[in-house]
């Protein structure tokens, strides 16, 4: 990773875009640092770190907007919101054919269906901005309500949604990698200092139980980590055969290769997709009372983490949106039309339909095993964290773990495509 870093310093145009994409994240991580007004932010964080203990979806949410929400800061909503809404637009454009429609225009369609997204994201940051006011006044938490700071509060949550959506944008068409997943990646690291206080009061304390807990929280992030890896680079390779062609005196084709299908072909988006959707029901809670009734108690705790329910979910979401981002990725159709085109094909298949379809198979076969490797990776840290209430923090933290490692690979495979792109001395060899 470092090698790869260092050969891409080499290169100017890679050089800009990473000085880019850290000037991008410095104004975001100054921004997560400005406190807004009329909130008294101490006792907001006091109640942040009752939700964690007890596993609540708002804490939840807290990890996915970096800490945001319980330092109430003007990038608070974080990038939630713009992921949101391009979930709703995705969907909504597999179950609607005329924005199907719009959606296969190219580059004009492309361009239609981003800005339905920003709109859609002013839409949702509006929701989330009145939705946490609504939290912040039901625990009388703001120092005043009057109408002029609630309407500056919710203008400055949905504001602030905006220009992290701009970020990102900025970053995927100017930076480096994608510039959702960057944005998360960034919210979610500089949680790491705490992160660590808490392994060294746990060490530090000299309670075997607190000491124990801590080596297992050691001991799954090790175990996260090692199958992010061997997923990111685990493949299956169909084998490709291109017939023999005479052009005048010379031969063209009779070669062999073969077509690359990632066991782990959707990266980290299903994590991220899932843990978006998770977060609704925290939206919802906001706008509850403090004071609530059995029933509001009793749904609002099958969505904390630990929850059995919430682990089944989270785990067939994974599955769900795996298949789905994969759907969207890859045209098995296409593929097998271009083969064809070039004169390949598959030892044991015809060109045309049948290839087509024997592509669809593998392919459905690996994502099921990516998605299982996924969904398994992902739910261990929450069976975990339900046996104990410090290890909560491993049910909290391993979707964090599972996104940092997955958006760093991808971002250094982003760099070394830009490299191959470039054929940088010393990197092909």
């Amino acid at each position: 990773m470092l090698e790869t870093l260092r050969n891409a310093w080499k290169v100017q145009d890679l050089r800009k875009k990473i000085l880019y994409t850290a000037m991008i994240l410095l104004v975001f991580r100054i921004g997560a640092n400005i406190p807004v007004p009329f909130i008294d932010t101490n006792a907001l964080s006091e109640l942040f770190a009752q939700l964690s203990e007890t596993g609540s979806a708002l804490s939840y949410l807290n990890i996915f907007t970096g800490g945001g929400l319980s330092n109430a800061t003007l990038f608070a909503m974080s990038i939630s919101p713009y992921i949101n809404a391009s979930i709703i637009l995705q969907l909504l454009t597999v179950a609607i054919p005329a924005l199907e429609a719009v959606a296969k225009e190219g580059e004009e369609g492309r361009r239609k269906i981003a800005s339905w997204t920003r709109y859609l994201t002013v839409v949702i940051g509006l929701i989330q901005g009145f939705s946490y006011y609504v939290m912040l006044r039901n625990y009388n938490l703001l120092s005043t309500t009057h109408w002029l700071a609630v309407a500056t509060l919710i203008l400055t949550f949905m504001a602030g949604s905006a220009v992290v959506m701009w970020l990102g944008e900025h970053i995927t068409e100017h930076g480096i990698g994608n510039g959702i997943s960057i944005i998360l990646f960034a919210g979610i690291i500089s949680r790491g200092p705490q992160l660590i206080q808490t392994f060294w009061n746990m060490i530090a304390g000299g309670n075997v139980r607190s000491i124990v807990e801590a080596v297992v929280m050691i001991l799954v992030g090790l175990f996260i980590l090692t199958f992010i890896v061997y997923m990111q680079n685990a493949e299956r390779r169909i084998p490709i055969q291109y017939a023999k062609r005479v052009v005048g005196r010379k031969v063209y084709g009779g070669q062999s290769t073969h077509l690359p299908i990632k066991v782990n072909a959707t990266g980290v988006m299903p994590i991220i997709f899932t843990s978006s959707i998770l977060s609704i029901p925290a939206t919802v809670e906001m706008f509850w009372p403090a004071e609530r009734g059995p029933l509001a108690s009793a749904v609002f705790s099958m969505f904390a983490q630990t929850s059995p329910f919430y682990i089944v979910l989270y785990a067939l979401l994974i599955v769900g949106f795996s298949y789905f981002y994969a759907s969207i990725q890859f045209n098995p159709v296409e593929i097998a039309n271009n083969l064809q085109k070039n004169g390949g094909f598959i030892p044991g298949f015809r060109p045309g339909k049948p290839t087509a379809d024997f592509i669809t198979k593998a392919l459905a076969k690996v994502v099921l095993v990516g998605a299982f490797f996924l969904g398994v990776v992902a739910i261990v840290p929450l069976i975990v964290g339900a046996f104990s209430t410090n290890l909560r923090n491993v049910a909290v933290g391993g979707t964090s773990v599972i996104i940092v490692v997955g958006v760093a690979l991808e971002t250094m495979q982003a760099v070394e495509a830009q490299l191959m792109m470039r054929h940088h001395k010393g990197f092909l060899e």
